[in-house]
């Protein structure tokens, strides 16, 4: 049986083989410590996962979470989110970002991206406070599509570069809204504060962040895991205590809580990649140039924006074209996986009908989910490999831009989801 040479030199979208293998003496000791010590839940592995994490990112606190999706949804019900409470958010995101606001009893309610990072437009947040929103009385801000009090943004650090949170910390401040970061993808992603005349980290300048570990992640479990960041002494102590069913010592339950916590051996195991985590970050940073340089005269393709204010860890390395599909189904054909992060925008999902949103709503994440491709990306990417993708598309744009569009291929699914 003979095997393509597109399959011998398959390049897959992400490697997760790799790093486990490298790392297999120490990520077995974890679960030989585990088992000679029958600490499974909770104790030193989970404290001192905890302890390590807060200091990479530049926090007091950090508190070990099931998953990303109870992560966020802990963290926000900590700092204050209500049943009935209106959170801002983006549509260009994956879905855990809305149901952990829907899961706090919140409504979530979109402003648009920028075209350029695709994170939360500054310019379209001010607009929706300033236009869509009126204040009362008390004070409360309003938000005229539902009649419901605004208390709470969610910006989303989406692929591994942080939004622009000096203005949109500038802005909460303005209208007294609460800042929870999602930061499930940008673990070690960094922006230079002109407030604070230094660089920070993702997950340090909200009121809380939420981390997804999934596996995929530049920082990933063996499984499902997430972790909230906090400097607030107080909002540590809620999400200690909503995290293990409302106790703040055993058998001792002020409110009802979740079942919340992260077992000891994922947190091991996520002790021991941190290690490598700073690194692997620089790698990713320098795969992301060097796709820059093989690809910057491909006058079909836009190429991923970094601001000068922002130090990315490209969780993702995407890319747009109009040619999307085409372009996809070119390089499955080379044996190359790619993803799409993501089709679809939240507003328009079924599961949101509801919400009574449209197609007209939220043109730019409307624009980018029909032109965005994920291209492999991951620390043991290697420099030919690159090479080779770049190639493939050059190949691809070079004919197609001499023919016209008559190929119809189906969008394929993403071969990582966030958590």
């Amino acid at each position: 049986m003979s095997i393509s040479n597109s399959a011998l030199n398959a390049i897959p979208f992400l490697d997760l083989v790799t790093p486990h293998v490298e790392l297999e003496q120490e990520l077995t000791g974890v679960f030989r410590t585990a088992l000679h010590t029958a600490g499974f839940i909770g104790g030193p592995m989970v404290e001192d996962f905890e302890k390590a994490f807060a200091d990479f990112c530049g926090v007091s606190h950090s508190i070990a979470i099931s998953s990303g999706t109870d992560a966020l949804r802990l963290a926000l019900m900590a700092c204050g989110v209500r049943p009935g409470d209106v959170v801002i958010t983006v549509p260009h995101t994956f879905i855990a970002t809305t149901e952990a606001i829907s899961q706090a009893g919140a409504l979530p309610e979109f402003v648009d991206i920028d075209e350029c990072t695709y994170n939360m437009s500054v310019e379209m947040l001010e607009r929706f406070l300033m236009e869509q929103c009126t204040k009362v009385g008390s004070g409360k801000l309003i938000s005229q599509r539902s009649g419901r009090p605004v208390t709470a943004m969610v910006p989303v650090h989406l692929y591994g570069q942080m939004a622009d949170m000096d203005s949109i910390m500038r802005l909460a401040e303005q209208y007294g809204l609460i800042v929870v970061e999602d930061a499930c993808q940008a673990h070690g992603a960094q922006y230079f504060s002109k407030k604070h005349k230094r660089w920070m980290k993702a997950g340090s300048m909200g009121c809380a962040a939420a981390f997804s570990f999934y596996p995929g992640k530049n920082l990933g479990a063996c499984g499902e895991a997430g972790a909230v960041t906090t400097n607030d002494a107080d909002v540590a102590d809620k999400i200690k205590m909503l995290r293990d069913h409302g106790q703040v010592k055993k058998y001792h339950h002020d409110v009802e809580g979740y079942n919340g916590r992260l077992d000891a051996i994922q947190a091991g195991l996520l002790h021991t990649k941190l290690a490598h985590l700073a690194a692997w970050n620089t790698r990713r940073r320098d795969h992301a140039a060097e796709y820059n340089r093989l690809m910057a005269d491909n006058e079909a393709l836009s190429l991923p924006y970094e601001p000068s204010w922002s130090r990315a860890v490209y969780h993702l390395y995407v890319i747009r074209t109009n040619e999307r599909d085409r372009m996809m189904h070119h390089l499955k054909k080379a044996g190359i996986g790619t993803g799409i992060h993501y089709p679809i925008p939240l507003h328009l999902q079924r599961a949101y009908v509801s919400l009574n949103y449209g197609p007209g709503d939220f043109p730019t994440a409307k624009l980018v989910a029909g032109e965005i491709v994920s291209l492999p990306m991951f620390p043991q990417l290697r420099a030919d490999q690159q090479v080779r993708v770049a190639e493939e598309i050059l190949a691809f744009t070079s004919r197609t831009m001499r023919e016209p569009a008559d190929i119809k291929v189906n969008s394929f699914v993403p071969m990582e989801q966030p958590a």
